[in-house]
């Protein structure tokens, strides 16, 4: 996580975090199962993604620190990762276009 935010241009701010971000693509809980991020964000768009996900499959929500989006900080708003766990049998299936 990033240092004394305050201190710092407010849209050097979001880049980094953005950047932290993008780095966050999947992980591999204590079970060894495989998931990936298919969603950042919060609001209605959240709301909407998680449905769509959970037709998908096993889903997964975690909080996130708005810590860095200024836009969340001020409202109070939450944001959201929804992770989807990897089925190998529909891998191929999900994740090709």
């Amino acid at each position: 996580m990033t240092g004394d935010l305050g201190s710092k241009n407010p849209f050097e701010d979001i880049r980094e975090r953005m950047a932290e971000e993008e780095r966050v693509r999947e992980k591999v809980d204590e079970q060894g199962n495989r998931w990936v991020k298919v969603y950042f964000g919060g609001g209605q768009h959240f709301r909407n993604w998680l449905e769509q996900c959970q037709e998908l499959g096993e889903v997964q929500v975690e909080e996130v620190s708005p810590q860095g989006f200024r836009c969340y900080e001020d409202g109070g708003e939450k944001l959201y990762r929804i992770w989807l766990k990897v089925q190998p049998e529909r891998q191929v299936e999900l994740f090709t276009s």
